[in-house]
């Protein structure tokens, strides 16, 4: 098994995204953690009326292989939003 893909076949919401295929679905970042970024996180994603990210249609993060890829180039974003400014 690879640390960059992960299949959750016993969860009630797998797949939790429509995708074509199946088994190159990545569960490995379930909760997305590039959510943060709002706009800059590369994501097919909306906005509810109420101003909520929805990204339910995203499944940038689940694609094997270039999921993992995507993220990692992005979590440096997310690192240096929590540097402490002097």
């Amino acid at each position: 098994m690879s640390y960059k893909f992960f299949q959750n076949k016993k969860c009630p919401y797998f797949p939790c995204h429509k995708v074509e295929k199946i088994e190159d679905f990545n569960c490995l970042f379930c909760y997305c953690p590039l959510y943060a970024l709002k706009e800059k996180c590369g994501g097919a994603f909306k906005y509810t009326s109420k101003g909520i990210k929805d990204c339910s249609s995203c499944t940038v993060t689940h694609i094997k292989d270039e999921g993992y890829q995507h993220v990692q180039e992005k979590i440096k974003e997310i690192l240096n939003m929590t540097k402490k400014k002097n």
